[in-house]
């Protein structure tokens, strides 16, 4: 049973310097008297509640007038009789039912009644009171002041339970339904303090992107809490943490793939449910591919940085100048596109990736003379080029069908497509994110149909913005769909968004990327929901970094990917890292983790046999070499 808890404080005042103060101590939601500091409270990163509609969640008395939708309303029980208490709650529904400690049992009758949804709140200043409170009937906890250290002990005391943070707001509710509802300056601070869930999301700088230390315990994989017991702690021995999902691992571990309710059930995770997820997904990697890590040497060709269309995420063509991180609009003419393709296979690249904006005035052509200039020079040289939307638009600008491209492009020499452009595979996401590009079932159509060419691809999902876990089950159900159709995808890439130059996050309509048990989440789940179907799952640590990169490899994902010499895209949304690493580096990281290194080329035939795990790694010897392929 899920137990909600809010750290909540009265006010009388506030200002925004306090406002921040408390937010930094660990509050989320300001209990005010009046409106006259709503303001100063959002400023603050606060969230303010109290008797009026104008607060981001109103609190009112049994019968008094509270004109804002129930998952916006605490009714106040006070004194007044379980009749008409019952009465009001009946009719309208509110997210929560408050009382004092004396009244818990006798109205947790009330909220255990069939079609009732409130949660009973209940004030609690001392861990007995709160483990008290529960046992009563109590299933929301308003906190006042209370030390993570305090909250980490109730959670030690509530072990049964399932213990969740919240804001003004039940987690669960539906981002849209609170993007029409809620002010824009109260919808960006809920945006701010939420995980995907809608639950308050674990204090901390860290984000993708960031060049920051992981937050996550040496002994853990989940960093949901920071108290002394959890830091110091170990996850639990293989699916022991799993609670309710335990049946879902189970099955899965039997060889029996979610499905994809269970997917987004999963997805829900929280602390050990998490680290029993990734334990079940890091088995199916043993026993699908064994201990065997593997990289490619890549090169990422950016070749315009000009796009007409608008993606809220994307600060790669239009970056803020204020991050400098962003060039002055650049096309690379077709010359320099193969130089910089001879330059990466002269350092031993396999593969060039081909991906940037969709100039205005690029047709099909364009697209197809890159692919032939660079087989031209390079006839070894694997080119993994092209997002369904460009296919998509390169089709249409030449007026001829998408199999007809692919079909051009194929006997030009494109050897696979990158899974890039689906961002979510949940069309209710992707009018808000990218809403002129092309919808869910085009990017299939475009996948579909290269697979059935011959062309294989990857598949992706970038995460940690607007989405939630119906979007991701979504997404993973139309990959399986395909992949069950054509099994064309040879790897499956997550990519935890990163906000800090992005334009949807600047203007407030985003969250600040996934948390680090979302990123653990999204991997291991993908081992699991894909598992018989797609057998590489790659960590990305572009976004994550290489430390990263290597704590997921015990989550089940057996790829870091490429070393992406000259990758821009990334860095230009705030990325400290992104640029280019070396074979050596990855060596060292797969090493680090205890597993066996091996380069790869872009369709997962090995280049060169596995290092042996504990192996010395050759010091100052590149470990690039002109591909031969082990046969």
């Amino acid at each position: 049973m899920k137990i909600t808890f809010v750290q909540l404080r009265p006010a009388e005042s506030m200002t925004a310097t306090l406002a921040a103060t408390r937010r930094q101590e660990g509050t989320t939601v300001i209990e005010l008297g009046d409106d006259s500091f709503i303001a100063a409270t959002l400023e603050g990163g606060l969230l303010p509640i109290g008797n009026s509609p104008g607060m981001a969640a109103m609190v009112a008395g049994i019968g008094e007038p509270a004109e804002v939708p129930g998952w916006k309303l605490t009714l106040d029980a006070g004194q007044s009789s379980f009749e008409s208490i019952l009465d009001d709650v009946a009719r309208r529904q509110p997210a929560f039912l408050r009382c004092g400690r004396r009244r818990v049992e006798e109205l947790s009758r009330i909220v255990q009644l069939p079609a009732i949804s409130t949660a009973l709140s209940v004030f609690v200043d001392t861990v007995e009171a709160g483990v008290g409170a529960v046992a009563q009937g109590a299933t929301d906890l308003l906190l006042r002041d209370w030390h993570f250290e305090l909250i980490g002990e109730l959670r030690e005391r509530l072990a049964v339970h399932t213990l969740v943070e919240r804001g003004p707001y039940p987690p669960g509710l539906p981002i849209d339904t609170l993007r029409v509802a809620l002010p824009p300056s109260i919808f960006t601070v809920w945006l701010h303090q939420v995980d995907a869930t809608g639950a308050i999301r674990p204090r901390g700088e860290w984000a993708p992107g960031k060049d920051q230390r992981l937050p996550v315990p040496a002994n853990r994989l989940s960093a949901q809490w920071v108290d002394q017991a959890w830091v110091a702690g170990r996850s639990p021995a293989q699916i022991e943490g799993a609670g309710e999902l335990l049946p879902i691992l189970e099955r899965s571990l039997e060889g029996e793939a979610p499905t994809k309710t269970e997917v987004e059930l999963l997805f829900g995770a929280r602390g050990e449910q998490v680290e029993a997820i990734a334990w079940a997904a890091d088995e199916l990697r043993r026993r699908r591919v064994g201990d065997t890590v593997t990289y490619v040497i890549n090169r990422n060709i950016n070749y315009t940085n000009q796009c007409y269309f608008r993606c809220g995420f994307c600060a790669f063509s239009k970056g803020p100048r204020s991050l400098n991180l962003r060039e002055e609009p650049y096309l690379i003419p077709l010359e320099g596109i193969v130089g910089l393709a001879q330059e990466a296979w002269d350092r031993g690249a396999t593969e060039v990736t081909l991906q940037g904006g969709i100039h205005p005035q690029f047709t099909g052509d364009f697209y197809a003379s890159v692919v032939e200039g660079i087989k031209e020079r390079l006839p070894g040289m694997h080119i993994h080029g092209f997002t369904p939307l460009e296919i998509w638009q390169g089709a249409a600008t030449l007026g001829v069908s998408v199999r007809e491209f692919l079909t051009r492009l194929r006997d030009a020499g494109l050897g696979s497509l990158p899974g890039t452009a689906a961002e979510v595979l949940d069309d209710d996401v992707r009018i808000h994110l990218c809403p002129d590009k092309i919808r869910s079932a085009q990017w299939a159509e475009v996948m579909v149909t290269a697979h059935e060419l011959g062309l294989p691809a990857t598949a992706t999902l970038m995460f940690g913005h607007i989405d939630y876990p119906g979007a991701w089950a979504n997404h993973f159900e139309v990959i399986r769909q395909v992949q069950r159709r054509t099994g064309g995808f040879t790897e499956f890439v997550p990519l935890p968004f990163v906000h800090m130059g992005a334009p949807i996050y600047l203007r407030g309509h985003s969250r600040p990327g996934p948390t680090w048990d979302e990123s653990v989440l999204v991997h291991s789940v993908a081992r699991l929901a894909f598992d018989g179907l797609i057998p590489n799952i790659q960590a990305s640590w572009v976004k994550l970094g290489l430390d990263g990169g290597a704590r997921l490899l015990d989550a089940g994902c057996n790829d870091l990917g490429g070393t992406l010499m000259g990758e821009i895209i990334t860095r230009s949304a705030g990325a400290a890292h992104g640029q280019e690493v070396s074979p050596e580096e990855f060596v060292a990281t797969i090493v680090g983790a205890g597993r066996s290194p091996a380069q790869r080329n872009t369709i997962y035939e090995l280049i060169k046999p596995p290092m042996t795990a504990g192996a010395d790694i050759p010091a100052g010897r590149s470990l690039a070499s002109p591909p031969t392929l082990l046969r």
